[in-house]
């Protein structure tokens, strides 16, 4: 277990030198998970600890959200403040993805 999550913090970090090695405009942490998809999509699949790893770690992932929460907290007055545009904002960022999503999937169908 603790060499899969040796391996997964290595490619976190890889991805984060290269993110900003090379002032991409994409995080370390998403650049690191696409440079492990490639590799275990070249290798055939995830070896078998590291899936039991990962999926160790899915199980604990609502503790993740603890800190999301005390973030928002903390910044209530701003979230009063700035409520009305974000709301907006989350409003049509979620009816351009459903609209986006919609299109893709009849675009796929279509090609079936």
């Amino acid at each position: 277990m603790i060499d899969a999550l040796l391996g997964l913090l290595f490619f976190q970090l890889i991805g984060e030198v290269l993110s900003r090695g090379l002032n991409l405009p994409i995080p370390g942490p998403v650049v690191g998970m696409l440079l492990l998809f490639t590799v275990l999509r070249w290798r055939g699949g995830p070896p078998a600890q590291l899936s039991a790893t990962a999926h160790g770690v899915l199980s604990h992932l609502p503790l993740l959200f603890v800190p999301a929460g005390v973030g928002v907290m903390v910044h209530l007055p701003v979230l009063a403040r700035e409520g009305g545009p974000l709301l907006a904002a989350i409003i049509a960022s979620t009816v351009v993805t459903l609209i986006v999503t919609g299109l893709t999937v009849h675009w796929l169908r279509r090609g079936k």
